[in-house]
């Protein structure tokens, strides 16, 4: 890859970033497809937002990811927003179209492409979810926009819980035809009532995430049939207890990193019109090592 007069620049933003795949994939996606883009990681601290978004505008990207914590700030300073992105509250894609900003929020649509990928369509299903941070906001949001039927959210109720009830007041008020309730993640017989009459069962809280992948937010393996579809946004490790205990029982299991994966070609499509290289970036970049 060749910088010139002409190469337009991507980036991410947020804190930290020294971690992130980003750029990797990215830049090798631009090589691949001989696009004259180029992706680097800024660290940008919540309060530093506004100014590194004026910037990035004076500059004239083509356009920038947004990661924790500066997801929701950026939302202010967005020229307009997707129907996802406004509903869910974050950002974590935003394009450049000719001057205007436009925000996106692709972590849901990853999870429902993700979904796809393994073979199930959520489209006038049934999902029980647990969690009520940002993964879970935007997973919930945008599952309604494509089509779920029926929701029930559970959440513990700690000061994350209003967000969840914001989260259901904004279905209800946005889009009528996805039926959603709101439940306490302790009463354990509503939850399991509720996992019974699903397609889908979705963990999207860290439970089970490193150095908590002892646990699972399912604790009566009774819950898990043979035609339960369960999936979990944690991706290390790639099988979670959850995951490891599903598929023990005979269910279809999806795991998180394809949600991280799918959200990212979702965005490489809203910056370039193209396609990512997925089964090269995948075998690259998301193969177990």
């Amino acid at each position: 890859m060749e910088i010139s007069g002409h190469t337009q620049m991507l980036c991410l933003i947020g804190s930290p970033v020294g971690h992130s795949g980003s750029p990797a994939m990215y830049n090798y996606s631009f090589d691949r497809l001989g696009l004259d883009y180029a992706y680097l990681a800024f660290d940008i601290k919540e309060e530093e937002t506004a100014e590194a978004i004026r910037a990035l505008r004076l500059l004239n990207v083509r356009g920038f990811n947004v990661t924790m914590p500066c997801k929701t700030a950026a939302v202010a300073y967005c020229d307009s927003l997707s129907k996802a992105a406004e509903l869910i509250g974050a950002v974590n894609t935003v394009v450049n179209e000719g001057g205007k900003l436009i925000g996106h929020n692709t972590d849901g649509l990853g999870w429902v492409r993700n979904c796809r990928e393994h073979g199930f369509e959520i489209r006038d299903k049934k999902m029980t979810i647990v969690g009520s941070g940002g993964a879970a906001t935007a997973i919930e949001i945008t599952a309604a926009l494509e089509g779920l039927k029926e929701m029930s959210i559970f959440a513990m109720k700690d000061s994350f819980f209003a967000n969840a009830q914001a989260t259901v007041e904004k279905i209800r008020a946005n889009i009528p035809d996805c039926t959603v309730n709101l439940y306490d993640l302790s009463d354990r017989e509503v939850f399991y009532r509720e996992i019974a009459d699903s397609d889908i069962f979705t963990n999207a809280t860290r439970v089970g995430m490193k150095p908590m992948d002892d646990q699972s937010v399912i604790d009566d393996l009774a819950a898990f049939r043979k035609d339960l579809v369960v999936s979990d946004v944690v991706y290390n490790p790639r099988e979670t207890k959850l995951l490891s205990e599903a598929a023990a029982a005979g269910c279809k299991t999806i795991s998180g990193i394809g949600m991280l994966l799918w959200q990212g070609v979702e965005a490489f499509h809203l910056y370039t019109g193209k396609e990512m290289p997925v089964a090269e970036v995948t075998e690259r970049y998301f193969s177990e090592q």
